[in-house]
This record gives C-alpha cells, structure tokens and sequence, in this order.
C-alpha cells in the first residue's frame, strides 16, 4: 500500500498540542503532532478527507483520552504500520513491546530485532515512527539513559515518560 492513499483523518486536541490521526482500511496509520518532524507532506494530509466519525479514528482518540487522565497505559487499536519499509516496521514492532512506564536504549532494540550493529539505523527508524504515543518512540533513551530525539521535541518526551511514570493524569 502506498504511503497515505485512501487514507482519512482527523485533530483531536491534547495536553501536548493538536494531534493528528490518520487511518487506512487496515488501522491507525498516523498520529503526529502538528508541528513535529517528519509529518507527511501536506499535500498528501490535504488530499485525506477528514471524517472524525470514522471508528479507528474515534476509538483511537477515545483512548488517547483515557491515556492523557492516566487510565489508559496500552492501546488496543489496529496498528497500519505498512508505510514503512521492513526494517522499520521491524523497529515499529520492537517498540510495542516496551511497556509504559519503562524505557529500553537504541543499543537494546537493535539486538532485540537481531540488528545489534544497527544502532544508529534503529534510530532513524524510530524517528520515523508514524504512530507517536501509540507505538511509544519516546520510551528510547540515549545509552547512558539520557533523553535523545523525539521528533516530537525532547520536552513532550519528557512529559510523556513523567506521566506514564507516575501513571497520573498530564
């Protein structure tokens, strides 16, 4: 499937800033700040109808809801992760297994998809990640644990590891 055809869409607010949905008739392809990196072109998000009634895209914002108050740790969504290569995909993958509240370095998901020396490929993958918060990207830490990229910005990062830490509302 290609990147973002038949898509459609959606922006719900958060704590954080608007967030942008998008979905495929396979799942939740695409939640993104509005104003972080690597957003698809907007060429390609104004060609998305918006339809706020479509149901991934109103369960994935009902549980980004309950997420934001803290009573929701893991989505339960159909995840599209199709607009990535394999390898990212892969990446994608790796990350739903970190649970929230818990981080993991690059060095530890490249061994985990069998690519120990992929370290830095691993995190170009994950600077990829369509699905911010969903497959949660921002649970990566630098090797000595230190907070690195989030093409989210390093504060909402922050703000995201903090409330899934305290399990409290952002």
């Amino acid at each position: 499937m290609k990147h973002g055809l038949n898509w459609v869409k959606t922006t719900v607010d958060s704590p954080l800033g608007p967030l942008l949905l998008a979905a495929s008739a396979h799942g939740l392809a695409g939640v993104w700040f509005t104003n972080q990196r690597h957003l698809p072109a907007d060429s390609l998000v104004q060609s998305w109808p918006a339809d706020a009634r479509h149901p991934v895209l109103q369960a994935a914002a009902q549980q980004l809801g309950r997420y934001w108050t803290g009573d929701l740790n893991a989505f339960d969504l159909p995840l599209d992760l199709s607009a990535g290569t394999p390898f990212q995909q892969s990446v994608w993958q790796a990350l739903l297994s970190i649970p929230a509240g818990q981080t993991r370095r690059y060095g530890e998901l490249a061994s985990q998809i069998g690519r120990p020396a992929a370290v830095r490929a691993v995190g170009a993958a994950i600077g990829r990640n369509p699905l911010s918060i969903v497959v949660p990207c921002h649970r990566v830490v630098g090797a000595d644990g230190s907070l690195t990229g989030y093409a989210g910005g390093l504060d909402r990062k922050a703000a995201l590891l903090e409330r899934e830490r305290n399990s409290g509302p952002l």
